[in-house]
């Protein structure tokens, strides 16, 4: 079995860690269990570019459960977590990745991942199925399909698919409600502030944060920093996210114009240069730069460089910039997802439902649908369902259900007052 981690010695601690978040998880235990009597997945090769997370770890398991041989690579350098990594090779699993590696090697895991030939595709951001259409062609006749996980993916898989060139089909499990709605939200929130506060340490009462995009993951963000009592300020370019957060009771503000009151910068846009030069410029001495979108393109780190006459590491996750006029800005995690790269990621009771999705669809994958052509298709809404009502039910809540006449009410338009 090929595979390249960091120690192998953090077997004990990374098996520790992943029972840990398998507590967690019971929507996927119960996955696992069906998958391990039914074997839907046997002979299936599923090569994942995903986080190596503890709860990444967990939906690995469910596959191999299910039959499958599985490759697992990191779909960011910095948040992998070596002893997982260690873990998942114990238990026969290629894995291939290193916290810290560099952008050769990312690429070269990658390629890696794909040597295994696979079935299926797990992807989180879209590298995997990128690398496979510009560098390994050969594999598009075997693919059934693939999954992917964020926003950021999904916006480069549908614009292959506009432009004609997506060479087979793709899941968007991101679009799921039980997905997007709490991942998204309450796992990137959380996660994020997590991140922030590892990464410095910093007292966020009182203090200004700008969240730069308002989308489910800038609300959540937002809604946890103000549940710290920070002052928060909305950045966004969409007139109708911009109303609901001043609905919301936040402030909104064009960057430029915030750039001048904010002390914590956190950009989750998913779009590139979100934070350039000309805010940099009008930045109070002291200001913090933190980006929670999937790629390293939010910020302008190369107008950063050029802009300081002075760098140095002041903390593992802190770069500070010092520049000409005297001020200094602070750069966490190089720019990369911080709520991965200085802290664990979404907690593991809100990815049980992001994971089950992925292991459901990939189901639904190898069971092969001629219908499915290369395009991109949303999580079936049966999938959807099923996953909230497993949660409900290992949270132990019971909901009511329908009256065959408010049944009848609902599907008729005869009815009226």
């Amino acid at each position: 079995m090929d595979f390249h981690v960091n120690n192998l010695d953090l077997v004990p601690a990374g098996r520790s860690r992943i029972g840990w978040a398998e507590r967690e998880m019971p929507v996927l235990r119960r996955i696992r269990d069906r998958f391990a009597a039914e074997r839907p997945l046997a002979g299936m090769r599923i090569a994942a570019c995903l986080h190596v997370t503890t709860e990444t770890a967990a939906l690995v398991r469910t596959l191999v459960a299910g039959g499958a041989t599985v490759r697992l690579c990191a779909s960011n350098p910095l948040s992998t977590q070596d002893d997982v990594a260690a873990a998942l090779v114990e238990e026969q699993v290629g894995v291939f990745a290193i916290k810290g590696e560099d952008r050769e090697t990312y690429y070269r895991h990658i390629r890696q991942a794909l040597d295994l030939r696979p079935h299926i595709t797990m992807d989180d951001g879209a590298d995997l199925v990128t690398t496979v259409h510009e560098q390994r062609r050969d594999l598009l006749p075997g693919l059934a399909g693939g999954t992917e996980e964020t926003t950021t993916g999904v916006i480069r898989l549908r614009a292959m698919a506009r432009d004609g060139v997506l060479g087979y089909p793709i899941i968007a499990v991101n679009d799921a409600r039980t997905k997007h709605l709490f991942d998204n939200r309450y796992g990137t929130g959380q996660s994020t502030i997590d991140g922030l506060l590892r990464a410095t340490n910093l007292l966020l009462a009182g203090r200004v944060v700008v969240v730069c995009g308002y989308g489910l993951c800038g609300r959540g963000v937002a809604m946890r920093a103000r549940g710290m009592g920070a002052r928060v300020i909305i950045t966004e370019v969409d007139a109708l996210r911009s109303l609901e957060a001043v609905m919301e009771g936040y402030q909104v503000r064009p960057l430029a114009r915030a750039a001048e009151e904010g002390e914590v910068f956190i950009t989750v846009t998913g779009n590139r240069d979100v934070i350039r030069r000309e805010h940099l410029e009008r930045m109070r001495d002291g200001a913090i730069l933190a980006n929670s979108g999937h790629f390293t393109v939010e910020i302008d780190i190369a107008s950063l460089e050029k802009m300081a006459t002075g760098k140095q590491r002041l903390r593992e996750y802190v770069d500070e910039y010092r520049l000409a006029d005297g001020r200094r800005l602070y750069l966490l995690a190089e720019g990369r997802l911080l709520n991965l790269a200085a802290a664990e990621g979404h907690p593991a009771a809100v990815m049980d439902m992001s994971f089950a999705n992925q292991a459901l669809s990939v189901e639904v994958l190898a069971k092969g649908d001629p219908r499915l052509k290369p395009d991109v298709y949303p999580v079936p809404s049966a999938i959807d369902a099923a996953v909230a009502r497993y949660k409900l039910e290992a949270m132990g809540i019971a909901i009511d259900t329908l009256t065959p006449e408010q049944q009848r009410y609902l599907s008729s338009w005869t009815e009226g007052t």
